[in-house]
């Protein structure tokens, strides 16, 4: 699995559905960068069993993300016409309406190559054909992309584990932190707790107060 940590992360234009049901027929990642603080997750499928829980409890804490000035969007190998199609479902029939952060198609499979969460790849067989081997779905990956486009954090589940919401709050206070103060967040840090200065002096200052 590629790393992309540190590097820039990789630009696309594709169909979306925003809003609850506004269709996008480019949707550019690149309208952020400069503006916002991105997290772009991937999920295998729409209307499937996970998936919805995470969607859901993305879209329960938008109101924390916009305080940061974080914008979500999701992304799998569905068409917009899938995701349109499960924005207008109902909750109590597996839907997920009432979600508005983008979600987009990515149905040619090129962003979830880009960044490295495909669960599977093409490939030419013995008689010549080029095939996708594998699962032609996304793992869940999720990124965290600053405002120069940089990715700071990534994590990959395989499709049955489901992401913390929660976690991914506390690395953007973290990186939030980080960038306004210059200190570094130690484990398990939280917002309002004590950071330490990137020397051996305050190494040993923070584990002294332990």
């Amino acid at each position: 699995m590629g790393v992309l940590t540190g590097k820039k992360a990789p630009l696309f234009t594709a169909p979306a559905v925003t809003n609850g049901g506004e269709m996008i027929d480019a949707f550019k990642l690149e309208d952020y960068i400069g503006k916002k603080y991105v997290v772009l997750f991937f999920y295998p499928a729409d209307f499937t069993f996970v998936c919805p829980t995470e969607i859901l409890a993305f879209q329960d804490k938008i109101e924390e993300f916009d305080k940061r000035d974080v914008q979500v969007i999701g992304v799998s190998t569905d068409s917009q016409f899938s995701h349109w199609k499960w924005l207008q479902t109902e909750l109590n029939d597996g839907g997920i309406k009432g979600v508005k952060y983008p979600l987009v198609a990515d149905q040619g499979k090129t962003i979830s190559m880009d960044y490295d969460v495909l669960a599977g790849e093409y490939d030419w067989n013995e008689e010549g054909n080029f095939i996708f081997e594998g699962t032609p779905m996304a793992y869940r990956g999720l990124f965290l992309i600053d405002k120069n486009g940089v990715v700071q954090h990534q994590v990959v589940n395989n499709m049955p584990l489901g992401r913390s919401i929660t976690e991914t709050l506390r690395m953007i206070d973290a990186l939030q932190y980080f960038e306004k103060h210059g200190e570094v967040c130690p484990a398990d840090w939280h917002e309002g707790e004590e950071a330490l200065t990137p020397t051996h002096e305050g190494i040993a200052e923070f584990l002294s107060k332990k």
